[in-house]
């Protein structure tokens, strides 16, 4: 009996590529030297897709009409179409919770290396200087500070209970308020105006695009500091540089970037941004956990009819078991 077939488009992690080689026929796109003929050649045998970023709209889809799941490493999954995916029947997976704790950490390392300038100060220190003078003190402080958070989900709120730890009051804007003790406000603006932390963790994605603009950063003031460990696309960087470079806010801790990994020229100007190469799950045990969520999705699909990790979109094409 011949096994279900999972197109891989590029490569993916070890324990992806080995888990799925165990239950399917994995057509790994990248290695082919004419992958449009692949496609074209094996279109109705591919059942599902795992992949770790390759962009994957309608038309891509329209390719492969036997599709019924895509499976994506990673929680965030702005690379994928995910509406035009449920119009089609397909449904698409992510890979929450097993990351939330890394994500967070790195947050919160981000913003104590932004508040504390840790990565200039060392800077300062190689560059042998410290011979000559100590390091200035530095403007900033954590210490009675109010962190508002731009999407208070699994990974907002594992950031918020660390936060707390720090003694910083918690605020955050969602689309709806939750039942929790943080204070709601009802539009981004108002946050901003109320916080001098601005940690962004929603998604990326045409709806989400430049939301943190030129009005949010003269909001958050001249003492304000943005971290953003989310998507880079939710933040206009021409006016995040501006407003670096004028001191509307006081500083920024980035982890993406919009057009990663080309990062912005200005920022890489600025002594006031700290810059981090998308690094927030990435460790061997979280990278490895993501994976294997990517594998059981498939799996689970392929045995029961119903993924693990469907994403909002695809929820009314999952059937309950």
């Amino acid at each position: 009996m011949s096994r279900p077939t999972v197109l891989m488009p590029g490569p993916m992690n070890e324990v992806v590529q080995t888990g799925l080689a165990e239950h399917f026929e994995v057509l790994r796109l990248w290695e082919a030297d004419d992958p449009d003929a692949v496609l074209a050649e094996r279109a109705k045998d591919i059942t599902a897709i795992a992949t770790g970023g390759t962009p994957i709209d309608g038309p891509y889809l329209d390719r492969l009409p036997a599709v019924k799941l895509v499976a994506s490493f990673g929680v965030g999954y702005d690379k994928i179409d995910a509406t035009a995916a449920a119009e089609r029947g397909v449904i698409v997976t992510n890979t929450p919770g097993v990351l939330d704790d890394e994500v967070a950490d790195t947050a919160l390392g981000l913003l104590l290396m932004t508040a504390r300038e840790l990565s200039r100060s060392e800077r300062y220190l190689r560059a042998g200087s410290w011979t000559d003078s100590s390091y200035p003190l530095t403007k900033a402080t954590l210490n009675g500070r109010t962190m508002g958070i731009l999407g208070l989900g699994r990974i907002g709120e594992a950031i918020a209970h660390r936060a707390e730890a720090f003694g910083i009051s918690i605020a955050y804007h969602n689309r709806h308020p939750k039942d929790v003790a943080y204070s709601y406000y009802p539009t981004l603006l108002e946050l901003a105006t109320a916080v001098d932390i601005l940690m962004i963790v929603i998604p990326g994605g045409d709806e989400t695009r430049h939301l943190v603009d030129a009005s949010v950063l003269q909001a958050l003031g001249p003492d304000g500091i943005l971290i953003n460990i989310a998507r880079g696309t939710v933040v206009d960087e021409e006016a995040l540089v501006e407003a670096l470079r004028t001191n509307t806010i006081l500083s920024a801790g980035l982890d993406v970037f919009e057009h990663e990994p080309e990062v912005h020229p200005g920022l890489l100007d600025l002594d006031n941004a700290v810059l981090l190469p998308h690094v927030g799950s990435a460790t061997i045990p979280t990278r490895n956990a993501m994976g294997q969520l990517v594998v059981d999705n498939l799996t689970n699909w392929h045995t029961h009819g119903v993924p693990l990790t469907p994403v909002q979109e695809s929820l009314r094409l999952v059937k309950p078991l």
